[in-house]
């Protein structure tokens, strides 16, 4: 089946680090952009992440020098490094997939994300 399984979530202390990781199966992984959408309770799913097939990243303001993301093709894995992490980072993180940069047209289920003071 074609399908994105995130793993990696939990709880953190603020300034902490975690490392989300995503694996894909059932289709052709280097052929896609690839990103990471944070959901916050009661807001919108917002695009945080991504990188294309060549290796270019785009970052949101909110996480940029802090996130960093990555892709390994030969193991079909998208990674997010997370360091100094902030209470307004908690969130459920979903890994995706695109033709075009944050026009995603695969989901997985999502891994959660808290960070506390």
């Amino acid at each position: 089946a074609v399908q994105l399984t995130e793993s990696g979530g939990g709880s953190v202390q603020a300034g902490g680090s975690l490392t989300l990781s995503c694996l894909a199966s059932g289709y052709t992984y280097n052929g896609y952009w690839m990103g990471w959408y944070r959901q916050v309770q009661g807001k919108e799913r917002e695009g945080i992440a991504g990188v294309d097939s060549d290796g270019q990243t785009t970052y949101a303001d909110s996480v940029k020098g802090r996130f960093t993301v990555s892709r390994v093709n030969a193991g079909n894995t998208l990674i997010l490094r997370m360091d100094n992490l902030k209470p307004e980072d908690s969130g459920r993180y979903y890994c995706t997939r695109g033709f075009e940069p944050y026009v995603v047209n695969l989901s997985g289920r999502g891994t959660q994300v808290t960070v506390f003071t």
